[in-house]
């Protein structure tokens, strides 16, 4: 297949070009590199610089390269700078959904792999989170991409859009070869603020409180490798151009680890204990986030292959020790 690829430079859209070309595929990255960064693409990607919120942009790339599906990352995820810039957010990645799906109606009505969130769910009563769980998300972030899955199925049935919806949880690792990785503007991942404060970036780990209903206190989240996301993209794609129905999945490992727990692999890995600071919990954190990814594993025969939280820092921590400063300088020992 040819696919083309929305945000294919940012974090996860660069490994999944990499997985998407390793499986066979041809990709073109449709990116404004606004986040994202033309170092994390491979020099066989076509990379067609341009923005979703200008539907001519995209409608043309449409009908220069003729994909035979897409896969659609392009938003901005920053869940505390969705509520202070909600204008922002529905812009980007709202108008920007609909600019795609306009344009694919318009000119091909292929299938489609989204890039959702877990935040849809909101403070969910359940864990693990199945995919039938109420929808209720608690920031505009979580809200933009609900209703982008809800335009998603308004124009598959008015236009035959196939589309499969991934949820995914807490995404974290690199390239175990160091060769990319994760280089956002806002630091706000655990194990990336855990990383940068080893490498003395930052003071100390601030815990956002130790009296949760968990145990050891403080919150369960569940990391997926960026890996495995990838793959689960792979398959995704992969299924609905053989004719797959529609449908959403869920990505997660199904079990999840304490921030006390990523703490201290962190220490593990990088040889030095990083510096710790209780604080008050924050608003809105629930004790658990897991998801219940049953249905990938058995429709499409998905298994995670990073499940060790070692392993999984490990290749995140081979990233950061090499560029220290992201792709703006390369540092290796």
């Amino acid at each position: 297949m040819k696919i083309l690829v929305t945000g294919g430079a940012g974090y996860i859209g660069s490994h999944t070009v990499r997985a998407l070309q390793a499986a066979g595929h041809g990709v073109v990255v449709f990116d404004n590199l606004s986040s994202g960064h033309r170092e994390a693409l491979p020099a066989e990607a076509t990379l067609v610089q341009g923005d979703l919120t200008d539907l001519s942009s995209i409608q043309a790339a449409l009908e220069a390269h003729k994909p035979d599906a897409v896969v659609h990352f392009a938003a901005l995820i920053e869940v505390g700078e969705s509520m202070s810039q909600p204008g922002r957010y529905y812009r980007n990645n709202v108008v920007g959904s609909l600019n795609l799906l306009t344009a694919m109606a318009n000119t091909r009505k292929i299938p489609l792999v989204f890039s959702s969130t877990a935040a849809v769910y909101g403070d969910a009563e359940v864990s693990p989170i199945p995919e039938d769980a109420p929808k209720g998300p608690t920031s505009v972030y979580g809200e933009t991409k609900l209703m982008t899955e809800q335009m998603i199925a308004a124009f598959e049935r008015a236009h035959g859009i196939r589309t499969i919806r991934l949820r995914y949880f807490n995404v974290c690792g690199a390239q175990p070869d160091g060769s990319i990785g994760e280089d956002h503007v806002n630091k706000t991942h655990l194990i990336e603020l855990a990383l940068l404060t080893a490498l003395g970036q930052r003071e100390k780990m601030m815990i956002f409180g130790d009296d949760y209903p968990t145990r050891d206190g403080t919150c369960i989240r569940d990391y997926i490798h960026v890996l495995d996301l990838a793959q689960a993209h792979v398959l995704a794609v992969e299924r609905l151009f053989e004719g797959g129905e529609s449908t959403v999945y869920n990505v997660g490992l199904g079990h999840g680890f304490t921030v006390r727990e990523v703490l201290d692999a962190v220490d593990r890995v990088v040889g030095t204990p990083l510096k710790r600071e209780l604080a008050p919990r924050r608003a809105g954190d629930p004790p658990s986030l897991v998801a219940d990814s049953h249905r990938i594993q058995q429709d499409l025969g998905w298994v995670p292959q990073y499940t060790d939280l070692d392993r999984i820092i490990q290749t995140a921590w081979a990233w950061h020790h090499s560029h220290p400063h992201g792709f703006a300088e390369q540092v290796r020992s």
